[in-house]
């Protein structure tokens, strides 16, 4: 432990500390002991904030003998200057840089995304990186707390965007409304003051992917077509099993009024039963009744609901909870529950014409705490999504019976916690033991037909319930609008260890074009350049005279799959020799398949169409792994 006379280099006590995250983050994923690791830890943490809080008080001390004595130190010729501060490299809290392998995996998710999002009919959209924070304010409720402010610039207060489903609403109603039927996906970075969780994917700074559909059209078939659409994506990707949990804003509001809470209160109680996929049912009936002044016999009345979902109902058991639900005299009283198991009943005949029931539920703990939904809602999970230990079924628990305590999770010795954390000494926060989360949602989305007509009111100056409010947003109350996000930075959580075992690629070359004796550098420059122009991604080793063995090196260094070797007796007779090449893993390694292949003689005029017939190219061109 640090004592105040000990010193300490900070700038070194950071770089342990980094490195000992790192090895702390080896250690989980090889499911080996964590327990001295996690001590180191945090003896070095409290260290660092020992020795921080002691550099301060010195800081302070020498600033004021400095200012005492300042004239004094003027007139001294010669003194020494003050040693410059040690740069801490680092990315900061909740951001990371993606080396080359990496980004060529993300590259390959974000392909697929676009090319899902061009076959169902959208166009693109960008908006920028920042908003006028009265643009943002009011949409989030309870996480209007992680947007990241900006300072005063230039007379404006900003904000960097939440999501892309704001920015898109306040585009729209900039056009005045007259974009009305349209399809529209952004894909782009946006921000989060949240605790990073980095190795699931949850950090301050990630990607999302959005595909909207705007504007009135017949009932649940734009929310049907997202849900296919989100099906097609997260199948392509290979994210594994997952389900698309399904819910109605309607539906869940009809609940809570039939059961008795006050109006006030129901956003922030649905965002307390938002959190039965990660805490069992006694800690979300704490939070309602205990933080949020929700009567315990309403909270009960409540959880007989939300329990309707199982170990996540397949599809094949929504028609019979909606059959359950429509009996339910009580609730179909209520006009907004009625409503949206209307809604329902249309969705769920539209998903079979999809082809995607078996990747649906009918959840009805599932509630998304964002402010601005208004009817269908949804959210993709895979195994991965809930914490360690957790599983859905742990969540429910006998609400009406208080002599039932809520059931452990498997294979845990403890009772069921929020994630453990550590004092994090970079900016007071808590810092989350990441063993201890799960990946959460990878996709989420639905209904907000009322987003552009509030912003269409907000600039008459007018509230959107008033009679000046609806006359500014139009006869149709604005535009309607349905969406889905896709986490990119999530996804590639679950991608990338597959990638590793499939031997991914970090680069999309080609061909390698080498020279044997002399350089030939005119004759290796020529071909590159004419193979480039034909689509083919070519590249060479950029030195006059290389060797043989260093271009071969070069090459392999890329896994390249074609190897063209050019030879002064080889081109005076129209011919260039080519040696396919492969790797393959070998113990969790990927190597060469060592090969006495020497090449195959193939005419330099027909490279091109040679390269492009072989099964290797074939097989690249298909998959682009």
């Amino acid at each position: 432990m640090l004592s105040p006379s000990t010193p300490v280099d900070i700038v070194d006590l950071e770089a342990q500390i980094t490195a000992e995250t790192a090895r702390f983050n080896e250690l989980r994923l090889s499911g080996a002991p964590l327990d001295e690791s996690r001590k180191t830890l945090s003896e070095l943490k409290k260290t660092l904030a020992m020795a921080s809080k002691a550099g301060k008080e010195n800081k302070e001390k020498k600033d004021g003998a400095a200012a005492a004595g300042a004239d004094a130190d003027k007139a001294k010729a010669g003194a020494p200057q003050k040693k410059k501060e040690r740069l801490l490299l680092k990315t900061a809290k909740g951001t990371r840089d993606y080396g080359p392998a990496e980004m060529f995996c993300r590259a390959h998710i974000e392909r697929i995304v676009r090319e899902c999002f061009t076959t169902f009919g959208g166009a693109c959209l960008d908006t920028p990186v920042f908003e006028r924070k009265d643009v943002l304010t009011d949409k989030y409720g309870e996480d209007a707390k992680l947007i990241f402010d900006l300072m005063d610039q230039g007379g404006e207060q900003l904000a960097l965007r939440y999501d892309h489903t704001v920015p898109l609403a306040r585009y729209l109603a900039m056009n005045g409304g007259t974009v009305t039927q349209s399809k529209l996906w952004q894909i782009g970075k946006v921000y989060r003051r949240d605790q990073p969780v980095m190795s699931k994917g949850r950090m301050r700074e990630f990607m999302q992917a959005d595909f909207d559909i705007t504007g009135t059209w017949d009932p649940m078939i734009p929310d049907a077509e997202l849900l296919s659409l989100l099906c097609t994506i997260l199948s392509k990707l290979d994210v594994g099993e997952f389900t698309i949990k399904l819910n109605h804003r309607k539906i869940l509001d009809g609940i809570f009024e039939v059961c008795g809470v006050p109006s006030e209160k129901i956003r922030s109680i649905s965002s307390a039963v938002d959190k039965m996929d990660k805490l069992p049912w006694s800690e979300v009936k704490k939070e309602m009744t205990e933080e949020k002044g929700l009567d315990a016999a309403i909270a009960d009345k409540i959880g007989e609901y939300v329990k309707h979902k199982g170990t996540y109902l397949r599809f094949s058991c929504g028609p019979e909870l909606l059959a359950q639900l429509e009996a339910d005299t009580t609730l179909t009283a209520n006009k907004s529950a009625k409503q949206g198991l209307s809604d329902m009943g249309i969705l769920f005949t539209l998903l079979q014409a999809y082809n995607v029931t078996d990747k649906v539920s009918f959840d009805l703990s599932l509630a998304r705490g964002l402010d601005y939904y208004t009817g269908i809602i949804y959210e993709a999970i895979v195994e991965a999504s809930a914490p360690p230990g957790f599983k859905g079924a742990d969540a429910l628990a006998a609400p009406a019976d208080p002599t039932t305590p809520a059931p452990a999770p498997a294979e845990r010795g403890k009772k069921e916690r929020k994630p453990t954390t550590v004092p994090d000494n970079d900016d007071g926060e808590k810092e989350i033991d990441e063993s201890q989360v799960g990946v959460g949602s990878i996709a989420a989305g639905g209904r907000y037909d009322g987003l552009v007509g509030a912003f269409l009111a907000g600039a008459a100056g007018a509230d959107p319930a008033s009679k000046e409010g609806r006359k500014a947003m139009g006869p149709g109350g604005g535009i309607p609008c349905v969406g889905v996000s896709i986490g990119m930075d999530r996804v590639f959580a679950l991608v990338w260890p597959r990638w590793i075992e499939r031997g991914g690629r970090t680069k999309e070359t080609m061909v390698f074009v080498l020279s044997a004796g002399d350089g030939l550098l005119k004759e290796r420059v020529g071909l590159v350049s004419e193979l480039r122009a034909a689509g083919i991604k070519t590249d060479f080793l950029a030195k006059a005279k290389p060797k043989l063995p260093a271009q071969f090196a070069a090459g392999e260094k890329d896994e390249v799959p074609f190897a063209v070797i050019l030879g002064t007796d080889e081109l005076a007779a129209g011919l260039v020799t080519v040696k396919q090449q492969q790797w393959e893993i070998v113990d969790g390694r990927k190597v060469k398949i060592e090969s006495t292949d020497k090449g195959t003689q193939v005419r330099r005029a027909e490279l091109v169409e040679w390269i492009k017939a072989t099964e290797t190219w074939r097989a690249w061109s298909a998959s682009m792994w």
